[in-house]
């Protein structure tokens, strides 16, 4: 069977060259090339792909953004993410969005390939070197009547800091307890305030309370 790849990634230099690369291989065919998440999503939903290759940092929709929308509309597409992030937080974000795999740019065509026929056929694939951190992400997984670790689109860091302004922590007690920047809190919580698309502090502090979180859950 062969597999039909859509490749989602902002640089076209490098779309080219794995246009290239995957067309020489009789187990895929490029069907499209993206530039943003959104586009990625359109190809996805319009039936173009089996696979989509997902760089995470892109304009406009982000890769993990885009990957959320995949798997959650277009369960038949899998994800497989391509990208020069090798950080746990970027991991276990796509991962929590629903990406299939994994892989961190650089690696051999033969290793893209077979990550793309397996993840194609349902199984889960990751690079060399982030293997080990994947299998840990899913044997810490809740399972059996545990509760899913609430709001899924924040990373790790967002949801320690939405915790603790649920708790009624200010800024400047939570940088102290996190040993960050008053600047870097701030953001933060922007983020959490943007991805949970509430209006104000206020408002995701009464999310994260509904959710189970803060003092006065």
């Amino acid at each position: 069977m062969t597999v039909r790849v859509v490749i989602a990634d902002d640089h076209p230099v490098f779309r080219c060259g794995l246009r290239a690369a995957l067309s020489g291989t009789p187990e895929v065919v490029v069907t499209g090339e993206v530039a943003d998440g959104a586009a990625a999503v359109a190809a996805a939903r319009e039936g173009a792909a089996d696979v989509v290759l997902m760089d995470l940092h892109m304009p406009g929709l982000n890769g993990v953004d885009a990957t959320r929308e995949i798997a959650r509309g277009v369960p038949g597409t899998a994800v497989l993410v391509l990208t020069m992030l090798d950080d746990d937080e970027s991991l276990f974000t796509a991962m929590r969005a629903g990406a299939r795999g994994y892989l961190v740019k650089g690696g051999e065509q033969e290793e893209i390939v077979r990550a793309v026929v397996a993840v194609a056929a349902g199984e889960a694939v990751f690079g060399a070197g982030i293997a080990a951190r994947a299998l840990g992400y899913f044997a810490a997984a809740p399972v059996g009547g545990r509760a899913a670790r609430p709001f899924p689109e924040l990373t790790d860091r967002e949801l320690e800091v939405l915790r603790l302004v649920a708790d009624g922590l200010t800024t400047a007690a939570i940088a102290r307890r996190l040993h960050l920047s008053e600047k870097t809190v701030r953001n933060h919580t922007s983020n959490v305030v943007t991805k949970l698309r509430v209006e104000d502090r206020a408002q995701a502090i009464v999310r994260a309370r509904r959710a189970g979180l803060g003092d006065d859950a």
